[in-house]
């Protein structure tokens, strides 16, 4: 039996972690695990899947604190609730091992940014107006991912069978590091 991979360590001030993101439904949730899965027994990989109750991109990250902050959820939920944006289709033809400093890589289905444009830019003007300024970075190169897995291995980039679904609404997530628990704080409707 291969050794479990390191859990990632956060400092103790770091215990809860809030951020934007979209979620597949639960049909595509259950296939991209089953990728997962799949590529992991493919690749060698000994870190443990990601739940598919889990499994989301990420729109923005707005803080790791010590005690979750009731004032930003609460202005963050304004600010998506003066969104306005379409429903639109993603498609993830590739995995790929993302590089970092911990030595522990996330192993990643990635896809293209375009069609996340239009969500991404009025989020991101709505966090500014209502003062959430500093965790929209619209200029920063963002590549839509799904996280599969996390591991000591590195896999070079593959194609894969295209996973595809349509995006529907978006949701303030409440991570509660170390933990293994998402808390859905909200979930606004694309339309």
């Amino acid at each position: 039996m291969p050794a479990k991979a390191p859990r990632r360590k956060f400092g103790a001030s770091q215990k809860d972690r809030i951020f934007f993101a979209c979620l597949p439904d639960a049909e595509t949730a259950a296939r991209i695990h089953v990728l997962a899965e799949t590529l992991k027994g493919e690749q060698g990989f000994a870190g443990t899947s990601i739940l598919p109750e889990h499994l989301h991109v990420t729109l923005f990250h707005l803080g790791d604190w010590q005690v979750l902050p009731q004032e930003i959820v609460e202005i963050a939920k304004r600010a998506a609730a003066e969104v306005v944006a379409p429903p639109f289709e993603v498609t993830f033809p590739r995995v790929e091992s993302f590089n970092n400093r911990t030595g522990i890589y996330p192993f990643v289905l990635t896809g293209e940014a375009t069609p996340w444009n239009a969500l991404r830019n009025a989020l991101g003007a709505a966090l500014k107006k209502n003062g959430l300024g500093g965790a929209v970075h619209l200029e920063d190169a963002f590549k839509p991912h799904v996280t599969l897995l996390r591991d000591q291995l590195r896999a070079k980039p593959l194609r894969v069978n295209p996973i595809v679904w349509t995006v529907r609404d978006f949701v303030l997530i409440h991570s509660l590091l170390g933990q293994t628990k998402h808390v859905h704080l909200g979930r606004w409707p694309l339309q």
